[in-house]
């Protein structure tokens, strides 16, 4: 059992306080996951010619200017580093191989959460409240933001078994339910050169829409052919550069609650987490249909 949450801001003077409005619909699904907590949240663009990373280190004292200053001296490329204890964002011009590259070479013990010109992802393990406290997500700001609290029930408590789960650029996903393909869906694709960082069968769903646009479909298709082969119970939510988009199986195992709002749409696992939303009672309240996909646009 897990808990999503979903917030996407169509009022530009509340995307200040997105971080805000998003806190009490993060910890009203505390109940639903205890072990971990994880936030993409959707940016302003950085500049046409450079990418930002999202970088994890395994203890709060990293020395992150350290690394801004090998990748300097090995690549000949100033970077912009903006950091949050053992989470960095790292913006720069050269190309993502180049970087992830020189990153596992150089620093093995980084892992690269998210690659994009808006996306920004945090995640870590403990309790959804101490999470947020640890990474000020309170205080973040943007257009939109896909949200998980996690109890682990299928593979190990660890902060890169953390939801959302990425695949290219500027995507995410998250997920409530379980999958009872995992593994058989993790040999294909391995045999497709789909590279895996967990057991999380959530990752498995991630991974199986990142081939599917790999070949050419794009989301809606891939969610489609996703019916067909995603072998279980599940929500997911996922988090584009400019849209959310929202599914559940075909039998809606999995809970799921929308509130389209004339500033806003929110979406979570349990009506508590929309309840504190502000004029929530004039909003268009409901349950999405099993088997049908909803996307909102910024």
């Amino acid at each position: 059992m897990c808990g999503i949450v979903g917030l996407l801001v169509k009022n530009p003077s509340m995307r200040a306080n997105i971080g805000e409005l998003m806190m009490p619909m993060l910890i009203g699904m505390t109940e639903r996951g205890p072990d971990s907590a994880g936030m993409a949240v959707f940016t302003a663009p950085v500049a046409g010619n450079e990418l930002k990373y999202s970088l994890y280190a395994p203890t709060m004292d990293f020395n992150w200017q350290g690394l801004a200053h090998d990748f300097d001296a090995h690549l000949g490329s100033k970077v912009s580093l903006s950091t949050k204890g053992n989470h960095a964002i790292l913006i720069s011009h050269l190309e993502t191989p180049t970087i992830k590259t020189w990153i596992k070479e150089h620093y093995p013990q980084i892992h690269m959460l998210s690659v994009g010109q808006s996306i920004d992802v945090y995640k870590d393990t403990g309790l959804p409240a101490d999470v947020a406290a640890r990474y000020d997500l309170p205080h973040v700001s943007g257009t939109h933001l896909v949200g998980h609290t996690r109890m682990a029930t299928e593979s190990a408590i660890t902060p890169a078994h953390a939801h959302p789960f990425t695949a290219g650029r500027d995507w995410c996903l998250v997920h409530n339910g379980s999958l009872s393909n995992a593994n058989s869906l993790r040999r294909k694709l391995q045999h497709e050169g789909i590279d895996f960082e967990t057991d999380n069968d959530t990752e498995a769903a991630c991974r199986f829409l990142e081939w599917r646009m790999r070949e050419g479909d794009d989301l809606k298709t891939a969610l489609e052919h996703g019916f067909d082969e995603l072998d279980g119970f599940y929500t997911l939510l996922m988090g584009t550069k400019d849209q959310l988009a929202l599914i559940r199986d075909p039998f809606a195992c999995k809970p799921a609650v929308v509130a389209e709002h004339d500033d806003y749409v929110a979406i979570a696992s349990e009506f508590r987490s929309l309840a504190h939303l502000p004029d929530v009672k004039n909003a268009h309240v409901f349950e999405p249909s099993p088997k049908e996909m909803y996307v909102w646009k910024v």
